[in-house]
């Protein structure tokens, strides 16, 4: 690939395997259909400054993410395409800094080439462009950050590290009011031990207070507007959302030390036969200083992250794109000296994947079928695996010539994919598709209600109507749901009769019930027998007429 043609063949690729997919398939709960609302709520009521969910204060995240996503419902439409734009756009500007940032490391146009071609067909990078919830963004103003820390440390004209200390400091801000004060700490576990080896802690001291005014011109004003608006919002994000997960013995998703190790592994296919040349490469390399910033960039979040209580796989998406410029810099030197061994055997790895996942998908479809009268679906799925067979088959017998063939199979893939999931998938994670089909009866009437916060920020969502009565279900609304103001949306069961007659009389009652099990049976059970109703997978829609004078 030229150097001419290298930036725009990216940003076309980008374009086809990131943005085509977004409207292909339904919002998964519960973090799709929580964002959209979240978001479509911002639109909706005007108040950009404290987030609420479906009408209910929910503190558990700053402001600018969902700013993201309702920008991108606001320029696209509240659709699919709409919601989850933000996450599309942010990956292919972290694709675009991985481009920017190896070429200021190695000036070496194919070399940069290829470190995005890396990152951007990762597995979980692709698809996490197509997801609409805060990581992407969260991944891209970390990316930022540290990219800015670079090209400002590797400045010699003073200019130039006063841009890059001040765009790191905005990365900071940005990043703070996406997801909070892991924004700010990141960049010092790379940019503090650093500085020391390269003894250029003055530099730290005279330019470091730049980014931080920075940050905070750029933070300042929504941190004062949320604390007017809700006094309680700080308490409860610093404590619960920071000290409690990280430290507290009651941390959610709770995961030994070594949880992200086979993760990092897995988080770098369909290029995981490069880590270890790509790894020993580094370390033996790892007095050069841009192999020792991103060693840091790489393994400071990954110790910082091992060492919390709690755990969720995208905490370490940062790490991924120093881990893409390792393994770049590493396969661009093989091709550079014609060693296509490790390329052959990431090519045959990645063959056998697809093989095995081909059989057993026949197997289950003949024994069991995962695929009943669905061809459309099936044949997408089947087209990907091909995709991604053909790909590392020609990877494995033309490593040098197809270096890049994974690639492709990967975004191939991830793009085909989750249009192809089987009904049985789509009806029980992707209740939004159900809800539009009747959109227009439940629309009608006059009070809604659902059982499931996944089912009811779905159903707020497409009928763009906040308030949702939430039956026997409390869930991350804990906090909110507390507040006097509030606790009209929260019908217990032993409210459920009285609540649907005084519902009954205002209009018509349309519910979402996702119905898993006997307890669920029993809720439904207590409710009227004289409308309408529509099953699909576990959710069930009724629509309650009203009630006679």
């Amino acid at each position: 690939m030229s150097k001419r043609w290298a930036l725009p063949f990216l940003l076309a690729l980008m374009a086809l395997a990131y943005l085509l997919p977004l409207g292909s398939h339904g919002l998964w709960i519960p973090d799709e259909t929580r964002y959209a609302q979240i978001s479509q709520g911002m639109l909706l009521s005007g108040d950009w400054a404290s987030p609420h969910f479906m009408g209910i204060r929910y503190f558990e995240k700053p402001a600018a993410g969902y700013w993201m996503i309702a920008l991108g419902q606001a320029l696209f439409g509240q659709n699919l395409f709409g919601v989850r734009f933000a996450s599309a756009l942010s990956t292919m500007l972290s694709v675009l800094l991985c481009y920017l940032v190896a070429r200021r490391m190695w000036n070496e146009p194919r070399k940069s080439f290829v470190c995005a071609m890396l990152y951007m067909s990762f597995t979980v990078i692709a698809g996490s462009a197509g997801y609409a919830n805060l990581d992407p963004q969260f991944t891209f103003w970390v990316n930022l950050s540290l990219v800015a820390l670079w090209f400002a440390l590797d400045s010699t004209a003073r200019g130039q590290r006063l841009t890059g200390w001040a765009v790191l400091g905005l990365a900071c801000g940005m990043g703070f009011m996406t997801k909070g004060f892991l924004a700010w700490l990141l960049p010092v576990l790379i940019a503090l031990p650093w500085m020391l080896w390269q003894k250029r802690w003055r530099e730290l001291l005279v330019y470091g207070p730049v980014a931080i005014v920075v940050a905070v011109a750029v933070s300042l004003p929504w941190v004062l507007a949320v604390h007017s608006h809700e006094p309680d919002y700080w308490r409860f994000f610093f404590w619960h959302e920071h000290i409690r997960r990280f430290a507290g013995d009651d941390a959610q998703h709770d995961a030994p030390w070594w949880y992200y190790l086979p993760l990092l592994v897995a988080f770098s296919m369909p290029w995981v036969a490069m880590l270890p040349p790509a790894l020993k490469q580094a370390w033996q390399t790892r007095r050069q200083s841009n192999v020792a910033f991103l060693l840091l960039w790489l393994c400071m979040p990954l110790f910082f992250f091992s060492l919390s209580k709690g755990k969720l796989p995208a905490y370490i998406l940062p790490c991924l794109l120093p881990l893409a410029l390792l393994l770049g810099h590493a396969l661009a030197d093989r091709l550079k000296l014609e060693q296509g061994r490790v390329l052959g055997i990431n090519g045959l790895l990645n063959l056998a994947l697809g093989v095995i996942t081909l059989i057993a998908l026949v197997y289950l479809q003949l024994k069991k079928p995962v695929y009943d009268h669905e061809l459309h679906n099936l044949v997408l799925v089947f087209i990907a695996l091909i995709g991604w067979i053909m790909a590392n088959l020609l990877q494995a017998f033309r490593p040098l010539q197809c270096w890049a063939a994974p690639a492709f199979g990967s975004l191939l893939f991830i793009g085909l994919v989750p249009a192809g999931l089987p009904n049985s998938v789509v009806a029980n994670k992707m209740p939004d598709q159900f809800i539009l089909d009747h959109a227009q009866e439940l629309g009608q009437t006059g009070k809604l209600l659902s059982n499931d916060l996944g089912a009811a920020s779905a159903l707020s969502w497409r009928l763009k109507r906040p308030e949702v009565a939430f039956y026997n279900t409390i869930g991350e609304l804990k906090y909110g749901l507390a507040y006097p103001d509030s606790l009209k949306q929260r019908i217990d069961p032993d409210q459920i009769q009285q609540w649907m007659q005084d519902a009954r009389q205002q209009g018509s009652v349309g519910v979402v019930m996702r119905v898993k099990g006997d307890d669920e049976l029993h809720e439904l059970e207590q409710l009227p027998k004289d409308g309408k109703r529509y099953e699909q997978g576990n959710l069930v829609i009724l629509i309650i007429p009203q009630a006679a004078p």
